[in-house]
């Protein structure tokens, strides 16, 4: 999976790098684009074109035929029970393409959430990084430290609550740019990414230990290791909001609404019956 996760944060890192710095419409608008057309390339090839053609006329004689005989109780109600079948094959021919669909959908929302869901830190900002111990390295209360280059300040001593194996600081950006945490406990350490930028990048809000649900859902920073003493190391961003027609609303919501549009404006050229 980490392999997988590395090869996707590039290929994203290499397509956005050139919206970076503008409103994240633009950005949002190129990659729905791109995932209408490969959704209906794949829809083409994994459905049942011809099937989806019949039913979707039989569905609209059904229509029709309500229209035709709405003085008629007995032919209405024989064309919505011919209605409901066919929407039901229509569903069932529609299920193949959508679980092929849904893997790569899956992997493409997780990369856009970690350039579109959350704001990056700026000068003067401060957060919180949380640091939660696996429960073998939590005895007692273990000297586990925070290390912060220049251009971050650590401003609290850690706070240590017991009953959730956590330790948490207080850290204040001072100066825009990409910096590594430092997390150690004993010997071993391990770094945290953090971004102090206005800018559309990848900004993962935790780092988690190494496994495939771990790994599926924050794919934007390499896993812990699966030994590690560390279990997560969290940063507290603030979450972004896109605006469309004048109201802020959630990244995903934008990008739903334009793959569908993008899709259903573009199926015809593409020969797609939907």
């Amino acid at each position: 999976m980490s392999i997988l996760n590395t090869a996707l944060g590039a290929l994203f890192d290499a397509l956005l790098w050139p919206f970076a710095g503008v409103h994240p419409m633009v950005g949002l608008t190129v990659v729905s684009t791109a995932c209408a057309v490969l959704m209906l390339v794949g829809y083409r090839a994994t459905s049942d074109q011809p099937a989806i053609e019949r039913v979707k006329r039989q569905i609209a004689a059904g229509l029709f035929e309500i229209r035709l005989f709405n003085d008629d109780l007995a032919a209405i109600l024989r064309a919505q029970r011919s209605i409901l079948r066919h929407n039901l094959t229509y569903l069932r021919l529609n299920l193949v393409p959508m679980l092929f669909m849904i893997v790569p959908f899956v992997l493409v929302v997780a990369q856009l959430q970690f350039r579109y869901g959350y704001e990056g830190l700026q000068p003067g900002d401060s957060t919180t990084v949380t640091v939660t111990l696996a429960e073998e390295a939590a005895a007692g209360r273990p000297d586990v430290r925070l290390e912060a280059p220049a251009g971050l300040r650590v401003d609290t001593p850690p706070v240590w609550i017991r009953s959730l194996r956590q330790a948490a600081w207080r850290l204040v950006a001072e100066r825009p740019g990409s910096y590594e945490l430092t997390v150690a406990l004993g010997d071993r350490s391990f770094t945290k990414r953090v971004v102090v930028s206005d800018r559309i990048v990848r900004r993962a809000p935790q780092r988690l230990r190494a496994g495939f649900l771990n790994e599926l859902v924050y794919p934007a920073e390499p896993p812990l290791p699966a030994d590690a003493p560390v279990e997560a190391i969290a940063l507290d961003y603030p979450e972004r909001s896109v605006g469309l027609g004048g109201f802020e609303t959630h990244w995903l919501v934008v990008f739903f609404l334009l793959t569908i549009v993008i899709a259903f404006a573009l199926k015809g050229r593409f020969g797609v019956t939907i």
